[in-house]
């Protein structure tokens, strides 16, 4: 099993869940979180105005954080590839700021109202 982690844009995450959804994968845990990469902020990536004279200095780049969407989906190690590919077709834009998939392997899983173990327990 793999523990598939994905951090996206907050405007991508209802079209990512539909999409998986379609695949069989309704399943998943989701969390706001604000974050940056190497780029340490991105225009236009909130909805606020930035004035022509600070967007002209480069300052806008200083944001501290940006909003994002962190979400967890657990899959047998079959579906990896097919999971990251559907969420890779709605969030890659080729835009800074696409986001980042980590794929994790899984030891074990535990249902707690059932006891079941292993892959029963995600399916």
């Amino acid at each position: 099993m793999k523990e598939i982690i994905a951090i996206i844009r907050p405007r991508n995450m209802g079209a990512t869940k539909e999409a998986l959804d379609k695949l069989g994968f309704p399943c998943l845990t989701a969390v706001s979180v604000l974050g940056r990469g190497k780029q340490r902020g991105i225009a236009g990536e909130i909805n606020v105005d930035i004035r022509p004279e600070v967007l002209a200095q480069g300052k806008y780049r200083a944001m501290t954080y940006i909003p994002k969407r962190m979400f967890s989906i657990v899959v047998q190690d079959k579906d990896v590839d097919q999971v990251v590919r559907a969420i890779m077709e709605i969030n890659q834009t080729g835009q800074v700021g696409d986001g980042r998939i980590f794929v994790c392997p899984v030891d074990d899983v535990m249902r707690v109202r059932t006891d079941e173990r292993g892959e029963s327990a995600i399916l």
